[in-house]
């Protein structure tokens, strides 16, 4: 019965402070990343489904982190595909028998989900890759109203058309194709920085846990992480940082 059900992971380190921070059950939900992420540029990358190879988008600025952990780890890339597989089939479901709110993906969902979590990260890695697909989640966070779940997205053009219940909480990511959709609904975003200098001089909080994608209502930064294309501005910044908490970690 298990293959007929979505997989979800736990949190990585990252999120664990979160964990640790406020008490709660924090579950997380993945796609392939890039290949189901129709809002990306700055960041597009994706990982090939047999050999972990990754190729890089036409704009991409820096390296999704999680096309990298695809690429590193193979048991990572056959969850992934496994639940694109599913969700993919269902919304085929869906649309053959003509229905407009995804029921069947949303059972899919809702019956997949595990039995304990306080907290739902949907996407570390991907995004709602059809509109019908962002409805499904929709749906199931309106049968799960105790719960949180929560996203970064660059597929803004599908949140347009949708009032989102309270405990689906959208942080638009900046670095896409609809960024002008920010400005326009006035979302509240993430915007990655290669050093917290730059986020200071942008006024802006880097979130260290996910505090401020989960539970916050402010704009918000994210350091440059993972692994960066040899000889980028990213690499080189990535770098700089590693550097920096070094020197930090030897004077404390």
């Amino acid at each position: 019965m298990k293959e007929n059900l979505l997989r979800f992971g736990n949190p990585n380190s990252k999120l664990k402070k979160l964990i640790k921070k406020l008490g709660l059950t924090l579950k997380t939900f993945t796609l392939p990343a890039g290949w189901t992420c129709p809002g990306a540029k700055d960041c597009l990358s994706r990982a090939n489904r047999e050999t972990g190879k990754i190729q890089d988008g036409p704009d991409t600025e820096f390296r999704c982190f999680a096309a990298s952990a695809e690429a590193t780890y193979p048991s990572l890339r056959k969850m992934v595909w496994h639940n694109f597989e599913l969700l993919r089939d269902a919304l085929i479901q869906d649309k053959k028998a003509g229905f407009e709110n995804s029921p069947h993906t949303a059972d899919l969902i809702h019956n997949s989900l595990p039995k304990k979590f306080d907290v739902m990260r949907v996407h570390v890695g991907g995004d709602y890759f059809v509109k019908e697909y962002l409805q499904a989640w929709i749906e199931v966070a309106k049968r799960n109203p105790d719960k949180v779940f929560y996203s970064y997205s660059k597929s803004l053009h599908f949140f347009k058309e949708f009032a989102l219940p309270e405990n689906l909480v959208l942080t638009a990511s900046r670095g896409g194709k609809y960024d002008e959709l920010i400005d326009l609904h006035g979302w509240k975003e993430a915007l990655v920085v290669y050093s917290e200098q730059e986020a200071i001089d942008k006024g802006l909080e880097i979130d260290h846990d996910d505090t401020h994608a989960a539970f916050g209502k402010e704009d918000f930064a994210l350091l440059i992480h993972g692994t960066q294309p040899k000889g980028s501005a990213a690499s080189v910044a990535l770098s700089a940082i590693k550097k920096l908490n070094k020197q930090q970690l030897a004077t404390a």
